[in-house]
């Protein structure tokens, strides 16, 4: 049982480093990771379906939290158009059509949420190319 304790702690340590750039570390991270350990012992106790279920709801959480393996690839000459910036556009230039543009197409403005992700990708893609 210390073993497991050690694994949980060691995999929550690895998650707030890994995710330290990006949100926020969620009760429900933690509460996955500790499903997920507590999927093992119950394996190591032959119930096999609990601990399948367990493991389950805790690698559903993990793929919904990094949005269902949903990507957005976009080149950057897609990402200008989209943002209507030209190819030697600042940062501040980027963020600022970002913000016009969302501003307009954003689900709380009467947009949807797929065309939001789009245009937070092309904003993402701008500035990563411009680093």
């Amino acid at each position: 049982m210390i073993g497991l304790v050690l694994i949980a702690a060691a995999a929550i340590g690895y998650w707030a480093w890994k995710t330290r750039d990006e949100q926020a570390m969620r009760f429900g991270d933690v509460a996955a990771v500790v499903a997920a350990i507590v999927g093992l012992a119950l394996f190591r106790k032959s119930e096999t379906l609990p601990a399948l279920l367990a493991i389950g709801g805790a690698g559903w959480w993990l793929w919904f939290r990094r949005g269902g393996g949903r990507t957005i690839a976009m080149s950057p000459a897609e990402a200008r158009r989209l943002l209507d910036v030209p190819s030697d556009a600042s940062p501040e230039m980027i963020r600022a059509a970002h913000r016009r543009l969302i501003a307009r197409v954003h689900p709380d403005a009467g947009g949807s949420a797929d065309l939001s992700a789009r245009v937070n990708a092309a904003r993402d893609t701008l500035l990563a190319n411009r680093i």
